[in-house]
């Protein structure tokens, strides 16, 4: 298959950003979260699971920064493609364009969520299935990130937070100021400047629609996502991976993997959100030890 980045056009005319890094007969396609997100924490994974033969295909998904950016401003481009069920379907339009067919698929966040409903609607393509921090029932995270915040900011700090959410007032210097604390602190704890822009990278009309306006608050389409009634019916070798200094409640994680009939949760020390970054060795040994499991035969709940 071919190395490096291809440009998909779409049934729909819009076009997606891919790249493929590595050699080898397995195949891991990434999803990557926000939504409207970037593939960029996926770039050293073919270089780091190169020893196992593994092919890494990633892509931007419609909207994010290095693929079709539509004008979502007009109504009926965002009620068609600002939805869970055209982000799905886009994940098995890339699958069947890139040839990919019983593969590994990795979701991290969002992508995550993405995983999940992959893996009950086409789960025969699938060799197996990595869910990198992302929960089933999105009342559980809310939950937690309130305790969260709660922990990591003084008492003034969290009403002062409150106060501007209830006004709807996103923009206000001093409530960002206190995000910015929050996501050094469970979201990118280790502040890579290797994939830091100039300019903000983020899709925010896709974000917005589907989160809200930060990691702390859910006032978009997702705070209604809940799949906790239909997770037991994820068949395939299932990876949960989170990190223990993170947003997502990992008393969820520890449900999901007793629910998912063949799922392993595993846990990264000092790892925020993004875990794959803030303590890498340990994030990759997981990984390995999943997919070498697999491969082996060796896979056990």
């Amino acid at each position: 298959m071919k190395q490096g980045t291809t440009i998909l056009t779409l049934d729909n005319g819009y076009h997606l950003w891919t790249n493929t890094q590595g050699e080898g007969d397995i195949h891991l396609l990434c999803l990557h979260g926000g939504p409207g997100g970037t593939h960029e924490y996926w770039e050293n994974f073919g270089e780091e699971l190169a020893d196992l033969g593994v092919q890494v295909h990633m892509y931007d998904q419609l909207g994010s920064f290095y693929s079709d950016q539509p004008d979502y401003s007009d109504p009926e481009i965002a009620k068609k493609y600002l939805t869970t069920d055209y982000f799905l379907g886009e994940v098995e339009e890339v699958r069947k364009k890139l040839g990919l067919d019983h593969f590994y698929l990795i979701g991290q966040s969002w992508g995550g969520a993405l995983t999940q409903l992959y893996a009950l609607k086409y789960g025969q393509h699938l060799k197996g299935a990595i869910i990198s921090s992302m929960v089933d029932n999105i009342n559980e995270y809310v939950e937690h990130i309130n305790l969260v915040r709660e922990e990591a900011l003084p008492p003034s700090a969290v009403k002062y937070m409150k106060k501007i959410e209830k006004a709807g007032q996103w923009d206000d210097p001093q409530y960002q100021k206190y995000v910015d604390v929050l996501n050094r602190e469970y979201v990118d704890r280790k502040q890579p400047p290797a994939i830091s822009h100039l300019i903000n990278t983020m899709a925010t009309p896709v974000y917005n629609a589907f989160q809200g306006d930060n990691e702390f608050v859910v006032t978009g389409k997702l705070k209604d996502w809940d799949i906790s009634d239909q997770i037991h019916n994820i068949k395939v070798p299932t990876l949960l991976t989170f990190g223990e200094h993170e947003t997502m409640p990992l008393k969820t994680a520890q449900r999901m993997a007793e629910v998912i009939p063949h799922a392993r949760l595993v846990t990264t020390p000092n790892g925020g959100h993004h875990h794959m970054i803030d303590n890498a060795p340990v994030y990759f040994k997981h990984l390995k030890q999943f997919i070498s499991d697999v491969e082996n035969g060796k896979f056990n709940d």
